[in-house]
């Protein structure tokens, strides 16, 4: 009977990179191998030099699937910067190569709630990858989750991938009313088209309550014009013009605090004066202006400014009297040339 070759000694006699070449070949067809070959890859080498390869892997439009090797990198021992990295190569190689919706979704309740420490996972970066499956399977899953940090702040990505603007706007009112989350409602709601809700928002949470009331009142108008919801809005009207020393502090207090987050809200404020059609409301527009224009200053947003009275300029160049009240609270009015786009002056 011929005795079995010395396949020890023969793979000894081989130089190391056909070796490698035979392992891979039969990794390939074995994945029980190619998972034991990953694991001793990521123990036996540094993190950073894996990342690099898959990094230029994904570059290059590979066709192979990376996400099992990738998802292997971010449930490594890196840390900080290596581990961010992992996750977003990870993203990347589960948007070209689509794993089970609900597996990954399990993975991400997984780091995101049972793994202190970890950082925070940018949902929009999986969203392809999840699909709606894998998007109900996570707002499923986290309807019977106790009220933790990390779970609403995923209920609330999920809102935000998914475009459910009213959950989005819950979350949001439940916050502490910062000028940076009055802000994010603002926004929100505009790019959602809610203009007259944004306006609203804006003047009720941070320039004045009764500014809320007035634009409210302005908001029934519009949806139902009569004489009764007119004569409300011209009454809110008057009461908050009996309130300017409060109004004008409380967008002071506003600009002193961050000259920046204030911008929007003073344009939005002008807005509002202009829409008053009336001397006084075209008055106190220009000194708003006025105070806008050294907002811009602070924040070193000069040339913006320009555009934006420009903008506004041409919106309302019919409104001579408006125009006047511009120069005499001395800030240059743009030469009107031909008709252009106007900006939206709340942007």
């Amino acid at each position: 009977m011929t005795s079995a070759p010395d396949l020890r000694g023969y793979l000894r006699t081989l130089d190391a990179e056909t070796l490698a070449d035979l392992l891979l070949e039969q990794a390939g067809r074995d994945p029980r191998l190619r998972h034991e070959l990953e694991l001793r890859a990521v123990a036996h080498g540094k993190v950073g030099p894996i990342l690099d390869t898959l990094q230029r892997l994904l570059d290059a439009g590979t066709q192979a699937d990376l996400t099992p090797l990738a998802r292997r990198m971010a449930d490594s021992d890196a840390t900080g910067a290596e581990l961010r990295r992992a996750i977003g190569l990870y993203a990347r190689a589960c948007a070209a190569h689509r794993p089970d919706p609900r597996e990954l979704a399990d993975w991400i309740l997984d780091t995101q709630l049972e793994r202190p420490g970890w950082p925070e996972i940018n949902l929009a970066d999986f969203a392809v990858a999840l699909g709606d499956e894998g998007l109900q399977h996570l707002r499923a899953a986290l309807d019977g989750k106790p009220s933790s940090g990390a779970a609403r702040r995923l209920v609330e990505q999920i809102a935000e991938v998914t475009g459910d603007v009213d959950t989005l706007l819950a979350i949001l009112a439940e916050q502490p009313p910062t000028p940076a989350t009055t802000l994010r409602i603002v926004r929100l709601l505009r790019s959602a088209g809610r203009h007259g809700e944004a306006i609203a928002h804006a003047a009720r949470t941070v320039v004045h309550p009764r500014e809320g009331v007035l634009a409210l009142r302005r908001a029934e108008f519009r949806r139902n014009p009569s004489p009764d919801t007119y004569r409300a809005l011209r009454a809110a009207a008057e009461e908050l013009n009996r309130w300017p020393a409060e109004r004008a502090q409380a967008l002071a207090q506003l600009a002193e605090r961050d000259p920046a987050a204030a911008i929007p809200v003073y344009r939005l404020h002008v807005e509002e004066l202009i829409e008053l059609r009336d001397p006084d409301g075209y008055r106190e527009a220009a000194q708003r202006l006025r105070e806008l224009r050294a907002l811009h200053k602070r924040a070193d947003r000069v040339p913006e400014f320009g555009e934006y009275l420009a903008g506004l300029v041409e919106t309302h160049k019919r409104k001579t009297r408006l125009l006047v009240e511009v120069r005499n609270a001395r800030i240059a009015v743009p030469k009107q040339g031909p008709p252009r786009k106007a900006t939206t002056v709340g942007a």
